[in-house]
């Protein structure tokens, strides 16, 4: 006998608990406030007591048909969907104001829900198999502290970045690869809800006049929504998970994002107070190069991290991590990177770490670099070195100064040190394809030198797993003097070409 035929064979013989005999309901109209902030409310119990509508797809076993263009043996199917909806109501209902208990923890909390979600399946006296107990009441409690269809893929530490093109459309990227997921909201509003428990716990607000936002999760993950009517095929959500325990430079090394000459000679850099740009397109993971950078800064200096959102993982301890903020309903109170930016300035940094530069910000960046803020961090989107100066200048000229184009190379070519590339490769890896010095100005160009390259000419594996390594030029950049102004030493062996002996670049 199916499950559902089990159910509804039950629920003939005997009547629920009277504490959870409600009447069914899509979980998208109990989920009104589904969060620990707000769960429990009177709209959530008025909503949770309408009747669902005939047809009416949800729930983990729907069917895939219109009801009516179903045989009346395979209807009772949406049975388990009114189970899970009622177990989530009563759960609102014991629970009542432990929801809102900030003395509990999130571990707390969970137990305590997922004890009386056991009880509650329990007083139903539905005959269940133990899988399939386990899992009602994990996708309750997914519903109801969780988000929803997406928790799962939050808890997945090889899921790297999921995608939610519409509520029946969620595809995730493992190692890389992006793959479709079985995993669904139950309607649109449901989605809906998700998306605004998200963005309202870090104070950002999304609705028909402001539809799209940036925010985070809690453990720092990215998150984008865009909603009707900018989202034609419903709303869309982006998150773009960071791993629990930051990754190392050991880490890079063993993904092959980089070699260990490079990492030692990125070490020297950070530590000489070379003032350093991450480039690479979307994805590329530039913020994530960029946390291990900073974990060369050193422990006595002070930080100042400038973000959108704030997504950096600084290890040590003397930080301050400022995030820019969006106007209010009224248009007015927003507060840009370019203002945090200038503010930094008056706050004694050693080192200023701009998570992204995307607009008029630029020119404030390379001034301060230029003044004595040594040592800076941040990240631009450009595909080559060479497409990063240029993205510079572009970026610059946004800050509407109406300066020369020369001018602008000046600063950029007296102001940067080195450039990063990182790129995604066919195979789904990221790897470090250019460290390349920016060594000043010759005529109106600013002149590049590529310390190490990415080897493409290695050829990929059967697989299609690129074979090759980033690998030295054999060219000892100019800063190397600097090194040895401060005492940095830099084995001989790291600008060491496969062609060139050590020591001999």
């Amino acid at each position: 006998m199916k499950l559902s035929e089990r159910i509804h064979a039950a629920q003939v013989k005997g009547t629920p608990h009277p504490a959870i005999q409600v009447a069914p309901a899509s979980p998208a109209q109990f989920m009104t406030d589904v969060g620990p902030a707000g769960a429990g409310r009177a709209d959530g119990r008025r909503a949770s007591a309408q009747q669902e509508t005939p047809g009416h797809q949800t729930g983990i076993n729907a069917a895939e048909e219109p009801e009516a263009a179903k045989p009346k043996s395979q209807q009772p199917v949406d049975v388990f969907a009114a189970l899970k909806q009622r177990a989530a109501t009563a759960l609102f209902e014991r629970m009542g104001a432990r929801f809102n208990d900030s003395a509990l923890t999130e571990h707390e909390l969970r137990s305590s829900a997922r004890d009386e979600l056991t009880r509650i399946i329990d007083a139903e006296q539905v005959p269940l198999s133990p899988d399939e107990r386990t899992r009602l009441v994990r996708d309750v409690a997914d519903d109801v502290l969780g988000y929803g269809p997406l928790q799962r893929l939050l808890d997945d530490p090889e899921v790297t970045e999921i995608m939610v093109n519409r509520m029946d459309q969620i595809y995730v990227e493992r190692k890389g690869q992006l793959t479709l997921t079985d995993s669904r909201f139950s309607s649109e509003d449901h989605l809906r809800k998700v998306i605004e428990r998200i963005v309202s716990k870090v104070g950002r607000r999304i609705d028909e006049s402001s539809p799209l936002v940036d925010a985070r999760l809690e453990d720092g993950s990215r998150v984008n929504a865009v909603i009707p009517p900018l989202a034609v095929g419903g709303s869309s959500l982006t998150i773009r998970k960071f791993s629990k325990v930051p990754l190392t430079v050991r880490n890079l090394i063993d993904f092959g994002t980089l070699t260990p000459e490079m990492a030692e000679l990125l070490n020297a850099c950070v530590k000489a107070k070379l003032n350093i740009i991450v480039s690479g397109g979307t994805g590329t993971g530039k913020t994530t190069l960029l946390n291990v950078l900073s974990s060369f800064l050193p422990a006595t200096e002070r930080i100042v991290t400038i973000e959108d959102a704030v997504e950096l993982q600084i290890q040590q301890e003397h930080v301050v991590r400022l995030e820019s903020r969006p106007p209010n309903t009224e248009g007015k109170g927003e507060v840009t990177i370019r203002e945090l930016l200038r503010n930094s300035l008056r706050m004694r940094p050693d080192r200023i770490v701009v998570g992204e530069v995307r607009g008029g910000e630029s020119l404030d960046m390379l001034q301060a670099m230029n003044t004595g803020h040594d040592g800076s961090l941040s990240t631009v989107h450009s595909n080559s070195p060479r497409d990063a100066v240029a993205r510079l200048e572009t970026l610059v000229l946004m800050a509407g100064m109406d300066l020369p184009l020369r001018a602008i190379r000046e600063q950029i070519a007296s102001a940067v040190n080195l450039i990063i590339q990182i790129s995604r490769l066919r195979d789904g890896t990221r790897r470090i394809t250019h460290v390349t010095e920016v060594q000043g100005m010759e005529g109106d160009i600013v002149t590049l030198q590529d310390a190490f390259v990415f080897d493409y000419s290695a050829g990929v594996d059967a697989h299609g797993r690129f074979l090759g390594t980033p690998i030295p030029t054999g060219i000892r950049p100019r800063f190397i003097d600097r090194f040895e102004d401060l005492g940095i030493y830099v084995s001989p062996g790291v600008f060491a070409s496969p062609l060139t002996p050590a020591g001999k670049a």
